[in-house]
């Protein structure tokens, strides 16, 4: 979540520092801190001013920011000392002992009924009724406004972007590093013509990178899009945003992709919350729910689910078949790598839940999802 990922990247500006200081400040420390630093006032996107502008009268927007239904703070009470000690002695214990195994996906000419890639992260090509959306696509190598500061990958995007086929559409959650990338973004501008469907506020970001205001759809929980014969509603999700020390400016969301003959539903990153069963109501059932598993930590319950809530909120949206996200890429947690996984699986047993855990770059019809275990050799 940001809290970490700003911790990390202020521990190894920090370490950066002492190391241009203790050569003299060189022309070689020197440098290390300006390549660091490079384009990250583009990265941090639209300021306040702009962002606002997309709020208007939206019931969650109030004295400056947006809120979630429930109340509730996103950390717990912590004792921050503890919280640096346990990410300075945490060790190799939230990566993988080697190598993640990767598939290079191979898509027929015309988009199938119902299936779905797996890219990593949060980053997901779903077909449906014959039509692409791409969601959350994040291809850099770190997740942060810094190219050499903040949490790198731990294994390689499975595909280049040019691999991608032609999209419908690409939708995003919501404004964390890890979910919307600059250099993604403007490389999917490059490439082709799908609108990028988001929560309020986010299109300020998007317009300030260079993508053209009629590719930008922003929308409040409930508003709804029609890109050809999809129907995309903006849900609601428990989370938060922000890509600097200013939080909740932008929208954060969920999503419901409605075709002709099936339902998908997005999580992006979120809490667990008794909403999940109202849109299940409304707009469910789902074939197929993708819901994140990973990132979890007693000190923040309220903005990432846990394995066992993903199965309940699945549950609860009277999903079909179950792919977790937000997990294996980055390590943004105190958790083990491949803990999450192990504890959605043996939850969506017990609950007698359909799971589908592809490979990175692995993509499957819905109907023929994948049984192997390819994590468990490198946990």
């Amino acid at each position: 979540m940001l809290l970490l990922h700003q911790a990390r990247a202020v521990r190894s500006l920090t370490a950066s520092v002492l190391r241009a200081t203790v050569v003299g400040a060189t022309t070689a420390g020197m440098g290390l801190l300006a390549r660091a630093a490079w384009g990250i006032p583009t990265a941090l996107g639209a300021s306040r001013a702009e962002i606002a502008e997309a709020a208007g009268d939206s019931p969650r927007f109030a004295d400056g920011t947006f809120h979630n239904t429930q109340s509730g703070g996103l950390l717990r009470p912590v004792n921050p000392a503890a919280l640096i000690v346990a990410m300075l002695s945490r060790g190799q214990s939230g990566a993988p002992t080697g190598p993640v195994p990767l598939a290079v996906p191979r898509f027929p000419t015309v988009a199938d009924q119902l299936a779905v890639t797996w890219y990593g992260h949060s980053s997901a090509l779903i077909e449906i009724d014959g039509r692409r959306v791409l969601v959350d696509p994040v291809w850099s190598d770190r997740v942060s406004p810094s190219p050499l500061i903040g949490p790198k990958r731990m294994h390689p995007v499975p595909t280049g972007l040019d691999a991608l086929p032609e999209v419908d559409a690409v939708l995003i959650s919501h404004d964390h590093y890890d979910h919307l990338d600059l250099p993604t973004v403007r490389e999917l501008v490059r490439r082709g013509s799908a609108p990028f469907v988001v929560p309020l506020g986010v299109g300020a970001h998007l317009r300030s990178w260079g993508v053209p205001a009629e590719r930008v759809v922003e929308l409040d929980w409930g508003g709804q899009a029609r890109v050809r014969e999809l129907t995309l509603t903006c849900t609601e999700a428990r989370h938060f945003s922000g890509r600097s020390l200013a939080r909740n400016t932008t929208l954060w969301s969920s999503w419901v992709i409605a075709g002709p003959q099936h339902g998908v539903f997005f999580g992006g990153d979120t809490g667990y919350t008794p909403s999940f069963a109202e849109i299940g109501a409304r707009f469910g059932p789902f074939n197929l729910t993708l819901l994140p598993i990973g990132a979890y930590n007693e000190q923040w319950p309220e903005v990432h689910m846990t394995p066992e809530e993903a199965v309940r909120a699945h549950g609860d949206l009277g999903g079909g078949l179950l792919v977790p996200v937000h997990w294996a890429t980055f390590n943004l947690a105190f958790h083990e790598w491949s803990e999450p996984v192990r504890r959605l699986l043996a939850e969506a047993k017990r609950a007698d839940t359909r799971v589908a855990v592809p490979m990175p770059g692995e993509r499957f019809i819905v109907n023929t999802p994948p049984e192997n275990d390819w994590w468990s050799a490198i946990s």
